[in-house]
């Protein structure tokens, strides 16, 4: 059996005393800190529309695009639906952080709205009748947008969404934009998933 000296006894636990009376001394924002969930990410869907290609895009080898650029929060055991997370009846803000950014090089029909090419803030307001995505259009063509307070004065486009419900809750907010196979015009369907919510809508090429 091993043997320990009286006083190394003593000094172990002291030590050991001295170190739980200062974590419960600390400022809880310390004590917290090792266990800090991952911060909020920033997220990209994107669609190339090479059947809509203008010859100055050709020239400059850039295709034309449709893009969403978001801030991506995460539920972090919260639901959503609920006075501090995306609240029924208030227009969000669609993500985390900057403002969700949508960018179209070509002329769409989103939803049966017609939505002109240009670059567009997007926002979502949650109703019990169904939610609603909303189009304001952006000018400053800076990289990085913040959102300021919403004025309805400025929608280019309110979108009517189909709303499912998801079996397995996404734990991300995630949006995707997909791009049909079928002959004809290019098309296909903006999906946004958070929590057990599901919300579609299909898009076109006009």
């Amino acid at each position: 059996m091993t043997r320990h000296h009286p006083a190394l006894v003593r000094l172990t636990y002291g030590l050991r005393t001295l170190a739980l009376s200062a974590l419960l001394t600390a400022p809880l924002s310390a004590q917290a800190g090792a266990r800090r969930a991952a911060p909020s990410t920033r997220a990209i869907t994107e669609v190339s529309l090479t059947l809509v290609d203008t010859a100055a895009q050709r020239a400059a080898g850039k295709a034309a695009v449709m893009r969403i650029d978001y801030g991506q929060p995460h539920l972090r055991g919260r639901h959503i639906n609920t006075d501090s997370l995306v609240p029924v009846g208030a227009v969000w803000r669609l993500g985390a952080n900057g403002a969700t950014l949508f960018t179209t090089d070509v002329d769409l029909t989103i939803g049966g709205k017609d939505v002109p090419k240009g670059r567009y803030i997007a926002q979502l307001l949650p109703a019990s009748t169904g939610w609603t995505l909303i189009l304001q259009a952006e000018t400053t063509g800076a990289a990085s947008v913040n959102l300021t307070p919403y004025d309805a004065k400025k929608d280019v486009a309110r979108i009517d969404m189909r709303q499912s419900a998801i079996s397995t809750p996404l734990e991300s907010l995630s949006i995707w934009l997909v791009p049909s196979t079928a002959l004809g015009a290019q098309r296909g369907e903006l999906r946004i998933g958070w929590d057990a919510v599901m919300l579609t809508a299909e898009w076109v090429v006009r």
